[in-house]
């Protein structure tokens, strides 16, 4: 396949806020490519770029196949002439700011978090200050990755502002291509720590339940949305209180809000959570009690197997101890 770069004529298709279009790629499919999407298509032809990033371009109208707009559910026909407009990748205002890292590993190619209560993973509009990427551009400077665009450098994988805990962090392109790969193929490790409401009945056990975009409040994700992708969590119960339990729940899948939305569904919603339960907590607290606390990866470049662990904050172990106070049933 040849790589055709052209002066833009799709500039009137496409507009970004952070980027202004300065190419158009264009190739012809080939006999394996038949009967892929579109977005698959791409990804494959153009491995630079992330999935989620050549969605966002497709949903913007810049792709054409044969000088017809498509959907990214398009499927590819061999010799579609299929062309793109590549947006130059420009800096966003989002500024490098000194705030502390709790850093629990880092090398050249990977670093990694203990992330506070109360902070956003990446900026986004009208929010473009005291985030997690405006502390890791300060402290790594050019040395992130910019496969997820200008806007998540570094960033492979998110978790919420209200959870804690560890989140890994890559340093280069290289390096976030394969991490997303063992993320796809479910081969690193993800641990949490949860305190939910109610006594678990089961030990332990599996809960496979897809997850979506919730069809009424689009804030929300939900296991009866329409087109919801495959989610799975394991939980383990570590420990009994009288009307709470303290679990830990494995990940297979990362969907957005998994471990909420698929307690919540069974019945055991994560105490403090403000969206998935409307119980009113007897604690002071700040958003669900959810702590990523272990993560484990092959590493890229060694091949070695590492895991790393974050300490339980504060609040949790308060809350742990206050719990173990109050409760007559304990299990070790």
């Amino acid at each position: 396949m040849k790589l055709e770069i052209h002066h833009p004529d799709l500039r009137h298709i496409v507009r970004w806020g952070i980027g202004v279009v300065m190419n158009e790629i264009v190739f012809d499919a080939t006999p394996e490519m038949e009967a892929s999407r579109i977005d698959k298509c791409i990804s494959s032809y153009l491995d630079t770029m992330s999935r989620s990033y050549i969605q966002k371009i497709i949903k913007d109208g810049g792709v054409l196949v044969n000088d017809v707009v498509v959907k990214a559910n398009y499927r590819v026909q061999t010799e579609d002439r299929v062309r793109f407009a590549l947006p130059d990748t420009i800096e966003p205002n989002i500024p490098a700011q000194d705030i502390p890292l709790d850093i629990l590993y880092e090398d050249a190619d990977i670093l990694i978090v203990n992330k506070p209560k109360n902070m956003v993973v990446h900026p986004a509009p009208g929010h473009y200050e005291g985030t997690l990427v405006n502390a890791i551009m300060f402290h790594c400077g050019d040395s992130l990755s910019g496969i997820n665009g200008v806007m998540r450098p570094g960033i492979v994988h998110r978790i919420d502002k209200d959870t804690t805990g560890s989140i890994m962090v890559c340093k280069n392109d290289e390096t976030h291509r394969a991490i997303a790969e063992l993320l796809k193929s479910h081969d690193i490790t993800r641990k949490y720590r949860a305190i939910v409401w109610g006594r678990m009945k089961e030990e332990r056990g599996t809960i496979d339940a897809p997850i979506g975009r919730h069809p009424n409040d689009r804030k929300k994700m939900s296991v009866h949305a329409k087109n919801g992708k495959r989610a799975v969590t394991h939980y383990q119960v570590l420990e009994y209180f009288d009307n709470y339990t303290y679990i830990e729940c494995q990940l297979e899948t990362g969907r957005t809000h998994q471990i909420r939305v698929h307690m919540a569904d069974i019945g055991y919603p994560i105490l403090g959570d403000e969206i998935y339960s409307n119980r009113k907590t007897p604690y002071r607290l700040e958003g669900q009690v959810l702590h990523a606390m272990t993560i484990g990866f092959v590493h890229p470049r060694s091949g070695a197997y590492m895991e790393f662990e974050a300490p339980l904050p504060e609040y949790f172990e308060e809350l742990l101890r206050k719990l173990r106070g109050q409760s007559v049933v304990k299990r070790e």
